[in-house]
């Protein structure tokens, strides 16, 4: 169906969120225990997004695989340990808090994870799935943004146009994954099959059909479908290649103080920093986020060692330190790639015949789906979106509703961005704000590391010790 949507004559809503993943799934979940509360706090709240279903990383809930933050960066407990949406509320209601506890499991499985999470999705109200947003404006007679969408019926191979009207709007598209350059013309061209790790499960069987697997990517998800690929060969025959740029397969930084980088202190550290030292911080911090967890560097050498004991080494090669520079296909059967040591200098060619793109994801870009939004929106010297503490973007005075984002913010909040950790404090920071009130309280300290040397006196938090008074001015 077509046509134009006849703009609707109720009550805006107060908050529409786009996008329904883990972040705005938080959102709705915490926005739903305001909205059930009997006071004036209560919103009116309408989410969408175009799957049909919630889905969290299918193509990498690898059996085995876990997360590699606790089962308490949940949806809600962080800010609401007492909310009905929490992983221990999930539990209680399939009857399994017994064995998770006799299980004395902190960090757990991801496939558990999205299991939650679409339980979560399932029973709260007010989620649209099958609805694609396809504008967003701001309507200055009446104060309001409006959001046109299409409901989506892949079955009856319908569409119909519909409009929200809203007062606020919270941006939860996610990131999308990412390839490399030299690599594009291969993914979307039949035969060999590249594939980015973000659909290793759908096309897995194929995969290790092939005679030789090449891994490209020096993360998690390298890590994960490395070690997936040479547990299922047969011992002296596993032939896999694992490249990254790294100049190693690092473990990520995972001690207490450094997990600290996580926390809302190193938040606001971060969002107070100049634009251009932010911009050279964040790239020097890979390895808070984009490491290897020690258990799975542990895994793959334990079944690489495993491998010798009867004599020999296993057909498997992991080299870091090298780029692709360039990529092509060879009679339709088999991928060249051209491979450089970044420190050796020397070139060389792999020939192979599958390749999975660990290569990482990048956030979606707002311009396109907000673009009817551009003339009000505040930029900063690189063209990306100003974005306050709030978590809101910084519009004209004249647009009196407010656009937050999640996970759209590296770059004025940090690594913590996509940290599910953080989505319980950023989802109940962005409902204080829009409410204008404090109904989920945060606290004024998390982290015992002091991440920069402030100005004036402390405020009057409990068990703080004086801040240090520079001597000099900031250069």
């Amino acid at each position: 169906m077509t046509g134009t949507p006849t703009p609707r004559t109720d009550h805006p809503h107060d908050l529409v969120g786009i996008g329904i993943g883990p972040f705005n799934l938080s959102l709705a979940a915490l926005a739903h225990g305001l909205r059930t509360r009997s006071t004036a706090d209560g919103l009116t709240t309408a989410f969408y997004d175009q799957c049909p279903a919630f889905h969290w990383h299918a193509g990498l809930l690898i059996d085995g695989t876990t997360l590699q933050v606790p089962f308490l960066a949940d949806l809600v407990t962080l800010a609401d340990p007492a909310s009905p949406w929490s992983f221990l509320g999930y539990l209680k209601d399939h009857d399994r808090l017994f064995p998770f506890y006799f299980a004395e499991r902190f960090h757990i499985e991801r496939a558990e994870y999205d299991a939650y999470c679409r339980w979560v999705s399932d029973r709260l109200p007010d989620l649209h799935f099958g609805h694609q947003v396809d504008a967003v404006r701001w309507n200055p007679e009446h104060s309001v943004f409006e959001v046109d969408f299409t409901r989506l019926d892949p079955q009856a191979g319908a569409e119909s146009p519909g409009r929200a009207r809203t007062r606020h709007i919270a941006v939860g598209i996610g990131t999308e994954p990412h390839v490399p350059q030299p690599l594009q013309p291969l993914v979307d061209a039949p035969g060999v099959p590249v594939i980015h790790s973000a659909d290793y499960l759908e096309h897995r069987e194929r995969l290790l059909a092939a005679g030789h697997i090449t891994v490209i990517g020096s993360g998690q998800s390298g890590a994960e479908v490395f070690l997936d690929v040479l547990r299922a060969r047969p011992a002296g025959a596993e032939r896999v290649h694992w490249l990254a740029r790294t100049e190693a397969f690092a473990p990520m930084e995972y001690s207490k103080l450094g997990l600290e980088h996580f926390t809302p202190d190193y938040v606001r550290y971060f969002h107070a920093l100049p634009e251009s030292v932010r911009d050279d911080l964040v790239p020097r911090q890979w390895q808070l986020h984009k490491g290897i967890g020690t258990g799975t560097i542990a895994a793959i050498h334990d079944e690489l060692y495993r491998r010798t004991l009867h004599g020999g080494w296993p057909d498997a090669v992991l080299t870091p330190g090298v780029r692709v520079r360039t990529a092509g296909r060879v009679a339709t059967t088999r991928v060249e790639l051209h491979l450089e040591h970044l420190r050796q200098g020397v070139r060389s060619r792999l020939t192979t015949d599958a390749v999975v793109l660990a290569t990482g994801y990048r956030e979606r870009s707002l311009d396109r789906l907000l673009v009817g939004l551009d003339p009000y929106m505040r930029r900063d010297a690189s063209g990306r979106p100003r974005i306050d503490e709030h978590f809101r973007l910084v519009m004209d005075p004249a647009v009196t509703g407010s656009v937050y984002v999640q996970n759209a913010e590296r770059h004025t909040h940090g690594v913590g961005a996509p940290d599910l950790g953080l989505a319980a404090w950023r989802s109940a920071t962005i409902l204080n704000s829009l409410t204008g009130k404090d109904p989920y309280p945060l606290p004024a300290r998390a982290a015992f590391t002091s991440f920069g040397l402030e100005r004036g006196e402390a405020p009057g938090i409990p068990g703080q010790a004086p801040r240090l008074t520079p001597l000099e001015e900031r250069l």
